[in-house]
């Protein structure tokens, strides 16, 4: 088990590759999400059905394009965040990512829900 000495000794060597990659695969997989929510969110503004209520269909496509702005802004810096700590020997940071993300994604899918619904 380390101790806390041996943890800040680590403080300014290298990172291991391994885990840095590992920071780097999960920023990708919170910026697909971001692009996900993006590409639905300009598809529900151009494709949907012009018969769906208008403010459902503004409401549905801002909800996912405000979700994947702070999905991208948030995965960015939480990949710094973690980034900076592993290079300092620090605990790795959590993130409020995980619930913004289930919270945006069931208010989305409330909104998807009533606007099928009410067409």
């Amino acid at each position: 088990m380390n101790s806390a000495r041996e943890d800040t000794d680590r403080a300014g060597e290298p990172v291991d590759y391994r885990f840095t990659l590992a920071n780097e695969r999960t920023f990708l997989a919170w910026i697909r999400t971001a692009l996900g929510l993006l590409a639905g969110g300009v598809a529900v503004h151009a494709v949907v059905q012009k018969q769906w209520n208008v403010d459902f269909r503004t409401a549905l496509a801002v909800s996912c394009l405000l979700l994947s702005l702070i999905l991208a802004v948030g995965a960015y810096v939480h990949w710094r965040r973690v980034r900076v700590a592993m290079e300092e020997g620090r605990p790795l940071p959590g993130t409020v990512l995980v619930p913004v993300l289930a919270a945006g994604t069931a208010f989305v899918a409330i909104l998807a829900c009533v606007a099928v619904l009410l067409h």
